[in-house]
C-alpha cells in the first residue's frame, strides 16, 4: 500500500527541480532556434556536410529533404474517405499459471466517412501454446516475453495489411481515398540486435505486409504521440560542432562517461518541443528522411520519411514510407486525413484510440481465459493443474 503521507514530503523537492528544468529547457531551445537559423539560411552546406560526415557521425541525424522555412498547412480531408487501424495488446506467458502460453489480441477498426457504410470494430485473438512459439526464441538468447513483443508487431502489421486490402481489392473494390494507421514507429529499430535469422523471422512479414498496401496504393502512417525522438534536432549539431568538420571519432572519442559533446549545446532537448514554437495548428513541418540504421534492410520504396504536425493539443510525429513521401497529392490527402482524425478524436486519432480499446485485454479478460483453458484442460481428461502457491498468495491476502 502507497503511503501518501510520506511520498507528499517529497513533492516541494521535485516541484523545485521542475521549475529549474523548465527555466534550463526555454535557454536549450533558443540555442537550438538560433542554430536552426543558420541552416535555414544556408542550407546546402549543411546538408552536404551531413552527406559527407553522416559515416562519421556518433548521433542519428535525419536529413531535410524540403527546404527548411516551409510549414505547409494541411488541407481538409476528402468528404468521403475511409481509414484503418490496427493495435494489439497480450496476455504473457507465466510459469506461475495453470499452462505456459501466450496470448496476442490485435484491435481491428474501419471506418468510413461520407460513405453511408456500417464501421468495423473487433479483435483477433491468438493463442501461442506449441514449443516452436514458447521456445524458439531461445536459441538466439531472446526471452519468450521480448519474442511475445516482436510477434506482436509483426501481427499487427499483417492484419492491417489483410482489412485494408481486402476492403480495395477486387470483385468489389472501394476507391475512395483512404489511410491505414498505426500506433507507434515505422521504425523498429529494437530489430537491429537481434541475430539476423531472428530479426528476418519479425521483418520480413511485416515489410510483405507493407508492399501489399503499396501494391493497391493504401497510403499507410505510423502514429507517435509524445515522440521523444531527436532524430531532427540532431541535424542542428552540425552547425553546433565547433570543429572544421564533423568527424566524432577523431575529435570526441576520448570523453569521458557521461561527457557531453561540444555540439551537444541543446541536448536533451527533443524534436516535438523544437517544432511547437515554430508551428500554428494546422501546420507540419518540412519533411524528413530518416537515417536509423535498420533502414538499410528496408527496401528503398520502405525507407521512412517522417515530419511533425501541430494537431493542436501536442506536436505528433507521423512516419510514412518512400512511396508516400514522394506523391505530393497521396501525402497531403494522408495527412489531412489523419489530422481530421485527430479532430474526431479529441486529441488522438479515433481510429488508433479505438483500435487500442478492442485489443486492450483487461485483468477480467485474463482470468476468464485462464478459467475457460482450465476448463478445457478438465473436458480433456488432465489433472488439474494448479496455479503455484506463489500466484495464489498474491491473489489473496489474510491482512
Amino acid at each position: 500500500m502507497l503511503d501518501l503521507t510520506k511520498v507528499a514530503g517529497q513533492i516541494p523537492g521535485m516541484g523545485n527541480h521542475l521549475k529549474k528544468e523548465a527555466a534550463a529547457s526555454r535557454q536549450r531551445l533558443e540555442k537550438a532556434l538560433a542554430l536552426f537559423r543558420l541552416c535555414q539560411q544556408e542550407p546546402e552546406r549543411w546538408l552536404q556536410r551531413r552527406r559527407q560526415w553522416g559515416e562519421r557521425l556518433f548521433f542519428a541525424a535525419a536529413e531535410p529533404v524540403e527546404p527548411l522555412n516551409i510549414f505547409p498547412t494541411l488541407p481538409a480531408p476528402p468528404p468521403s474517405h475511409s481509414v484503418f487501424a490496427t493495435d494489439g495488446s497480450q496476455i504473457a506467458p507465466s510459469h506461475h499459471e495453470i499452462a505456459y502460453c501466450y496470448l496476442l489480441n490485435i484491435g481491428r477498426i474501419m471506418l468510413h466517412y461520407g460513405q453511408n457504410r456500417h464501421p468495423l470494430l473487433d479483435s483477433l485473438p491468438q493463442i501461442y501454446y506449441q514449443p516452436e512459439d514458447l521456445y524458439v526464441a531461445r536459441q538466439w538468447g531472446i526471452r519468450t516475453e521480448e519474442w511475445m513483443g516482436h510477434r506482436r508487431a509483426a501481427l499487427e502489421a499483417e492484419c492491417l495489411a489483410e482489412l485494408a486490402c481486402r476492403w480495395v481489392k477486387p470483385p468489389g473494390p472501394h476507391d475512395e481515398p483512404n489511410l491505414a494507421m498505426m500506433d507507434g514507429s515505422l521504425i523498429y529499430w529494437f530489430l537491429e540486435t537481434l541475430p539476423q535469422a531472428a530479426r528476418e523471422r519479425i521483418l520480413n512479414p511485416i515489410l510483405d505486409a507493407w508492399e501489399e498496401l503499396r501494391r493497391y496504393r493504401i497510403p499507410f502512417m505510423g502514429y507517435l504521440s509524445s515522440s521523444r525522438s531527436a532524430e531532427a534536432v540532431n541535424f542542428l549539431r552540425l552547425p553546433a560542432c565547433p570543429f572544421p568538420e564533423p568527424n566524432c571519432p577523431s575529435h570526441c572519442d576520448g570523453l569521458a562517461e557521461g561527457e557531453k559533446t561540444p555540439c551537444q549545446v541543446f541536448d536533451p532537448l527533443r524534436d516535438a518541443a523544437f517544432w511547437e514554437p515554430l508551428l500554428e495548428p494546422g501546420q507540419r513541418s518540412p519533411l524528413w528522411r530518416s537515417s536509423l540504421r535498420i533502414l538499410d534492410l528496408y527496401p528503398p520504396e520502405q525507407k521512412i520519411y517522417f515530419c511533425y504536425v501541430h494537431v493542436g493539443s501536442e506536436v505528433a510525429r507521423a512516419e510514412f514510407p518512400h512511396w508516400v513521401a514522394t506523391d505530393a497529392m497521396l501525402l497531403n490527402q494522408a495527412l489531412g486525413i489523419m489530422l481530421a482524425q485527430v479532430q474526431k478524436g479529441y486529441g488522438y486519432p479515433v481510429a488508433l484510440a479505438e483500435a487500442h480499446n478492442q485489443a486492450v485485454v483487461r485483468g477480467s479478460d485474463r482470468a476468464r481465459f485462464f478459467a475457460l483453458l482450465e476448463q478445457q484442460m478438465a473436458r480433456s481428461g488432465l489433472e488439474k493443474m494448479d496455479i503455484s502457491p506463489k500466484e495464489a498468495r498474491k491473489r489473496g491476502s489474510i491482512v
